[in-house]
């Protein structure tokens, strides 16, 4: 072994006054990172498996949103060892890491030279505990006598002081419990909750101190060690679920994986850099996809989203409603289940209005933050009736939309009467007390509605694409209302509808821009900005033929599309920035959702467009992964995106735009009811010659199709079929 002060030379992590600092020298300055995730634990590590205080300080394991281990660090002989290489498996249920040993002088005054000792490191998560299995070959002639430390710590962290919010006061860190292999860090907070991780190992050689553990091994000449160092999350009142051994719990996990509602997508294309796009997106959607009392729902992103958002929860299932209806329903129940009853000015509720986010943590529990259960979104409503309609249209079951009748009913109600608090026709939105958000949209940045001389708009507020939704909600909400019998109140929302788009063309067109303007202030003027939220309304059918051909023209233009896709905002407005969060960025699911806008015509070059160059941009990020948006700069030959800093990668609706894009390309619509898939002028970029689709199913029935591009046409052909399934191909 190594002397103490050997160890302390070669430490990288320096702290002072309780402040961590890394050496310009360190491999510690890469911040790459790589992220596993189960229910409510996720764990954010650096490429070697560990967890080190740099880059943004978002490392560590997380359970229930609050941080149960700050710091990991894993030597041996005292020395960090040298990385080989690191992945997660494809899954996204392992962390696999190759590590080797450096030049080491030993105690014993035998040379280890580097590449000696083959260190393999492989981690998953189940939904509390960390399992981390070190396996140990000796590839020398000699048996030698090694040791592997682990020091660690928790500062047991709130996931929004994690993001940079300062608290007057924290709970109490206890001391440490030591054990015969094993330490627990403990934490009671100011909520009167104990929290602690327990850290243990599974080697009988295992040594325990405070802060850390220590494994003192002799592996013979070519042999092998193995152990785990478990970190177990658990908080007052409920206990982790340990499985048996560790290969029990990967197999597990496995199982889980390979059995939940993406496991039934397949989708294969000619373009191999496409499948690894798809495959990586239904990954994470599998492992963020997360089973509630009331069905699955998709969590919003890693590190902090990593729990339910409505809007985010809503368009990442409506991206995958052709494919997998069952997301859909989880998503729908859970936001009925939790849909506001009643005012309430510090959550921004009213009755009827849909969830904006739910939080579990300490500082959400005290009301440091209003987001325990917070309702400041004015777009989950309406989107939460398109959804309802939308997966009726896609599997026929009235069981359950007479089951989350009322609620669709209570939502309806929220949207003319608290949504529309001056009776003009249009849903707009203003926050309740100085703690809630200041803007409620997708783009809630409190700098992302503005005048076209760049003033921030005075309230309240009605986006355009707000509009937009509720104008697809009711007509389409009302179809579902004829089928189940309320006659009477679909034709009083189909005309609602009518007369909601005969306002808003006059409202919100502007021939100046060519396009719907951002939004209307306040006192109804119009704040004539060129942004992306135009281009979501298209989808809805709230846009004449001429407008959405002017709006597809500004969008596509070098002004708004970067090469990768479509900006928030257009270059030369007074706010645009490329590396804001939502004035000049660009987000995967924004372009998705304006691609769909071509679903149902003839001119495909909208989607195909941004197909193509979110394609690319899939084929440039680490896994192919999208990640919650980039930085909106110009695409530069040779050289890749640039990536925006603090982004979520894995983000639920990034990984889902890819489907949805697909849906816009192919034109595809099922109707359950009449057992129909319609396919409206079907297209495919130019890098995609073929598309195959297995066990689309309708109804009680499923098929296969195949869709192959030619020179001016995709071909159709339906290589299987099992059911009454009729298909219908326009164009």
């Amino acid at each position: 072994m190594i002397s103490t002060g050997q160890r302390e030379q070669n430490r990288d992590v320096i702290e002072v006054d309780q402040q961590f600092y890394i050496r310009a020298t360190s491999a510690l300055a890469d911040d790459r990172t790589r992220v596993l995730m189960n229910g409510d634990t996720f764990a954010v590590f650096d490429r070697s498996g560990d967890i080190q205080p740099v880059g943004f300080g978002q490392q560590g394991i997380f359970h229930d949103e609050t941080r149960h281990l700050s710091r990991l660090e894993m030597l041996f002989c005292g020395f960090r060892p040298l990385l080989l290489s690191s992945t997660i498996r494809e899954d996204n249920v392992l962390l696999a890491i190759d590590l080797t040993n450096p030049d080491i002088q030993l105690e014993s005054g035998v040379s280890l030279p580097r590449g000696t000792v083959h260190i393999y490191r492989a981690k998953f998560l189940t939904e509390s505990v960390c399992y981390d299995r070190i396996t140990l070959n000796n590839y020398s002639d000699s048996a030698i006598d090694v040791e592997v430390s682990f020091a660690f710590d928790a500062d047991f962290a709130d996931i929004f002081e994690v993001r940079g919010e300062k608290r007057e006061q924290r709970g109490e860190k206890l001391p440490q419990k030591i054990g015969r292999s094993s330490v627990t860090l403990a934490y009671e907070g100011l909520d009167r909750i104990r929290r602690t991780s327990r850290v243990e190992c599974s080697q009988p050689s295992a040594e325990s101190h405070e802060g850390g553990i220590t494994v003192p091994v002799q592996i013979e000449a070519h042999g092998e060690v193995s152990f785990t160092l478990n970190v177990i999350c658990e908080r007052e009142g409920e206990r982790a679920i340990i499985s048996s051994g560790y290969s029990e719990g990967l197999q597990a996990m496995i199982h889980s994986r390979s059995t939940g509602p993406l496991a039934g997508i397949d989708i294969h294309t000619s373009n191999e850099q496409f499948n690894s796009w798809i495959h990586r997106s239904c990954a994470d959607l599998a492992m963020m996809v997360t089973q509630t009392p009331h069905g699955p729902y998709p969590y919003a992103g890693v590190p902090w989203f990593s729990t339910v958002f409505g809007r985010d929860g809503i368009i990442t299932a409506l991206e995958l409603l052709w494919l997998t209806p069952s997301v859909a329903k989880g998503v729908l129940s859970y936001l009925a289940a939790t849909q506001a009853t009643s005012h309430d000015a510090a959550r921004d509720a009213d009755p009827g209005k849909i969830l904006h986010e739910m939080r579990k943590g300490e500082m959400a529990r005290l009301g440091e933050v209003p987001f325990g259960r917070y309702y400041g979104t004015v777009d989950g409503t309406p989107l939460f009736v398109l959804l309802a309609a939308a997966y009726y249209e896609r599997t026929g079951d009235a069981e359950f939309l007479r089951e989350i009748w009322p609620n669709i009913l209570a939502a309806l109600e929220w949207i003319d009467v608290y949504g529309d608090c001056d009776r003009d026709g249009f849903v707009e939105y203003a926050r309740q007390t100085d703690h809630g958000l200041v803007q409620q949209g997708w783009k809630d940045s409190g700098d992302s509605v503005f005048y076209s001389d760049g003033r921030l708009a005075v309230g309240p507020i009605a986006l355009c694409e707000v509009q937009a939704y509720v104008y697809a909600a009711k007509n389409r909400i009302a179809s579902v209302a004829a089928t189940l019998g309320h006659r009477e109140l679909a034709d009083r929302l189909h005309l609602q509808s009518a007369d909601l788009r005969a306002k808003f063309q006059s409202a919100f067109w502007s021939e100046e821009i060519g396009m719907f303007v951002l939004a209307l202030d306040g006192e109804k003027k119009q704040c004539s900005v060129r942004s992306s939220n135009a281009g979501q309304c298209l989808f809805s059918g709230i846009a004449t033929d001429a407008q959405y051909h002017s709006i597809s023209k500004e969008l596509l233009s070098p002004a708004f599309f970067s090469g990768w896709g479509v900006r928030t905002l257009v270059s030369g407005e007074r706010r645009y920035n490329p590396m804001s969060y939502h004035n000049g960025s660009m987000w995967p699911h924004d372009n998705a959702v304006i691609a769909l806008g071509a679903l149902r015509r003839s001119e495909k070059d909208l989607a195909l467009k941004i197909t193509s160059g979110m394609l690319d941009l899939s084929s440039e990020v680490m896994f192919h992964r999208l990640p919650e948006l980039i930085c909106g700069f110009h695409r530069r030959s040779g050289k890749g995106p640039t990536l925006y800093p603090v982004a979520c990668s894995p983000q639920a609706w990034a990984a889902g735009s890819v489907f949805l894009l697909l849906q816009a390309c192919l034109g595809l619509e099922i109707r359950a009811s009449e057992s129909r898939i319609c396919l409206h002028y079907p297209a495919l970029p130019d890098k995609l010659q073929q598309i195959r689709v297995h066990n689309l199913k309708v109804g009680n029935g499923d098929v296969d199709l195949s869709f192959e591009r030619y020179a001016d046409s995709v071909s159709v052909n339906i290589l299987r079929r099992s059911g009454n399934v009729e298909i219908m191909t326009m164009g």
